[in-house]
């Protein structure tokens, strides 16, 4: 049989797997249930398994039958501060939190190709390592993991990394899309209060008001990101919380915002993590205020290595048919932290079209919405692509490594 038709055998098993974790989700680093729910469904199968140390994630080693390289496959686990509105059946049962982003399929998929990639293990040649992650959602996870060791859990260096991430929205569903080179931002947090002095309302001149140098600061931010960076490099600062005050004849004493902050490449991501603090201090300053400003690098650039990006969309292709897989003209505007293994690993993310079949994708609610809805029906194609990335990337290096296979050596 083939890897899609194993992988449709799968169905059932891998669609309640991920609505079990849908109903209960679980955020941030600590994910208990989440990860005894990864464990149940990986027992019996010829895994190295080691739980984290600081966090609750599971890496499992899977030892090919003859000798080669390593393979990372990535899903992560932990879900969203979302109250859900999906008005499915197997909605989130905890109030305030939502799979809203997708990584209960992610989770579901990397079981799935666990379990493909163990029943073909005398065939493989290498080792697979799959990465079940919680805190992508802003909390380091993928980080933490590669302390931890996550990127020599075989014994030697994966040769690469993939993760494949759904998408609710956009892309239609089954389609599988990628590019090389940039193919995801990176995220910043800017988090900036101003200290003035507070007084009454009605005499703003006896005191410090750090209302309106607040407002200047944000609109300042706007209009230095247009004016100082290429707009064929193009940057994005929104302030996503502003607060100030309590009541109406009040001067505040302190004035309060946040700002998320992507870029598009390496070089543009330093030059904001050192300007947008200068620039809101200077004009504290010109306003006679002091200014704590706190500037956090979260995520890195997702950059895809051009030569695994080329394999993995012909693999995608040999797998589900050339209608079915597209090479993005531009990257996305969100960020991952897988970033943080790409930059040590060179490897590729893609994305899977899991909008409700029927729907006009354009219009389907996006990622992190309450209303956001994936449907589980590609959690068959999601599976098998990992694991074809997997069999297909081991059987490269294995010939690369030994000439005898690639007829170079008689």
């Amino acid at each position: 049989m083939s890897v899609l038709a194993d992988a449709e055998e799968l169905r059932a098993e891998l669609v309640a797997l991920r609505r079990q974790l849908h109903r209960e989700p679980e955020l941030g680093l600590q994910l208990p249930r989440t990860q005894e729910k990864v464990l149940a469904a990986l027992d019996g199968l010829p895994l190295e398994i080691t739980p984290g140390k600081n966090l609750s994630s599971v890496t499992a080693v899977l030892r090919g039958g003859r000798p080669g390289g390593a393979v990372l496959l990535r899903g992560d686990m932990d879900a969203l501060p979302v109250q859900e509105d999906s008005k499915v059946d197997y909605a989130s049962r905890t109030a305030g939190r939502m799979h809203a982003c997708g990584h209960d399929l992610h989770t579901a998929g990397l079981v799935g190709a666990a379990r493909l990639l163990a029943a073909r293990r005398e065939s493989l040649h290498g080792d697979v390592v799959f990465m079940f992650q919680p805190g992508e959602e802003g909390h380091n996870g993928a980080g933490m993991m590669i302390e931890e060791g996550v990127l020599e859990a075989a014994g030697k260096a994966v040769d690469a990394a993939f993760a494949i991430h759904v998408s609710a929205n956009r892309i239609p569903q089954g389609l599988v899309v990628s590019r090389p080179g940039t193919v995801m931002t990176a995220s910043d947090v800017l988090r900036v209060t101003v200290r003035g002095r507070g007084g009454h309302g009605s005499a703003p001149h006896s005191a410090l008001d750090p209302v309106p140098a607040a407002c200047e600061m944000v609109t300042a931010m706007h209009s230095w990101t247009t004016r100082t960076f290429d707009i064929f490099d193009p940057v994005v600062v929104s302030v996503g919380s502003f607060r100030a005050g309590s009541q109406h004849n009040v001067i505040p004493e302190t004035a309060t915002f946040e700002a998320t902050v992507r870029s598009y490449s390496d070089a543009n991501h330093h030059r904001l993590a050192e300007g947008l603090p200068r620039l809101v201090r200077s004009i504290a300053a010109a306003h006679g205020l002091d200014a704590d400003v706190d500037y956090e690098m979260l995520y890195p650039v997702t950059v895809n290595d051009p030569q695994e990006t080329g394999f993995a969309l012909q693999t995608a292709r040999d797998l589900v048919g050339d209608d079915q897989v597209w090479v993005s003209p531009q990257p996305a505007s969100g960020s991952e932290d897988f970033s943080l293994v790409l930059h040590r690993v060179p490897g590729a993310m893609l994305l899977l079209g899991a909008a409700p079949r029927g729907c006009d994708p354009a219009a389907a609610p996006m990622n992190h919405s309450p209303q956001a809805v994936f449907d589980d029906a590609v959690l068959p194609r999601q599976a098998a692509l990992l694991t074809e990335l997997a069999t297909a990337r081991l059987s490269r290096t294995s010939s690369i490594a030994d000439p005898v296979s690639t007829g170079e050596r008689a």
